[in-house]
């Protein structure tokens, strides 16, 4: 449909405007919500990532838990360097773990709050752009 200037509006039957009308809010509705539906889906992907990331975290402390209790088992035991060995596998897994949980941490920052913010602001300046649409009633 050819798109008309404000005056060809003044022109036409308020039920033509009113046709009109409806069909751009119902577009510019349509056009919202797909927008928010990308954006809420990127950030539920990162949000995503970075809970998996924290879960590893868990997972690979508890590893380090369980080599650090064979390292003072070890230790107490032998008094040898068994428990070296073990001292040093628990470092590496807290590390591991520690990186994990960084990483996660920050993909979770990333992602959250999962408000739909670019919707949000076009939301804002279509209200703003109707508004200056809309001709001023003389009095």
């Amino acid at each position: 449909m050819e798109r008309q200037e404000p005056a060809d509006l003044r022109q036409l039957p308020t039920g033509e405007i009113v046709k009109e009308l409806a069909e751009e809010v119902s577009n510019l509705v349509r056009a919202e919500l797909d927008l928010a539906r990308a954006e809420l889906t990127e950030k539920g992907k990162r949000a995503g990532i970075g809970i998996g990331e924290l879960g590893a975290a868990g997972v690979v402390a508890l590893y380090a838990l369980g080599a650090l209790t064979a390292c003072i088992i070890a230790a107490l035991a032998l008094a040898m360097p068994v428990w070296t060995a073990a001292l040093i596998v628990a470092v590496v897994y807290g590390i591991i773990a520690l990186v994990l949980y960084l990483v996660g941490r920050q993909q979770l920052e990333k992602g959250l709050p999962p408000t739909p913010e670019r919707t949000q602001q076009t939301i804002k300046e279509d209200i703003e752009w109707a508004k200056t649409r809309t001709p001023s009633r003389e009095k």
